[in-house]
């Protein structure tokens, strides 16, 4: 069966109540709902996970690699520190998209440049969480 991995990076727990006038407030609940329901529709299995600390996001990468058909990631703060997950999605063969909630590039400097876009297919940010399901559509398109 297909399998498509959404994975959120720090302080994404927190959607839809951290600092509503700049995320929203659709939860992180209500975007796993929805690209559940799309999945379904899809017959392809769909896993979200969330986590405050690198090392969970980079087990959960390596212990699904083998088996995904594509992967969604918010890496949220990481984009901008985390070489140690850039490296872990570089071994994953399938379409690999970075979504970030808004425009990353309108935001403070040090917010402009992520580690995570140089071993990913697809970007998209600024578009609010609508950006999970254009990048699961995204996805759907490559496989």
């Amino acid at each position: 069966m297909k399998k498509i991995l959404l994975l959120n990076g720090p302080n994404l727990n927190l959607l839809g109540e951290r600092e509503p006038q700049i995320y929203g407030s659709t939860t992180l609940k209500d975007v796993e709902a929805n690209l559940l329901k799309i999945c379904a529709t899809n017959s392809i299995e769909f896993v979200g996970f969330q986590s405050n600390h690198e090392g969970e996001l980079i087990d959960k990468i390596q212990e699904l690699r083998a088996d995904l058909t594509g992967l969604i990631i918010n890496p949220a703060g990481l984009s901008h520190t985390s070489v140690a997950l850039r490296d872990c999605l570089a071994t994953v063969a399938c379409p690999k998209v970075e979504v970030h909630i808004t425009n990353i590039h309108a935001r403070e400097p040090f917010r402009h440049h992520s580690y995570v876009s140089g071993v990913v297919d697809c970007v998209i940010c600024g578009a609010g969480v609508m950006g999970y399901e254009l990048g699961l559509k995204w996805v759907l398109g490559k496989i």
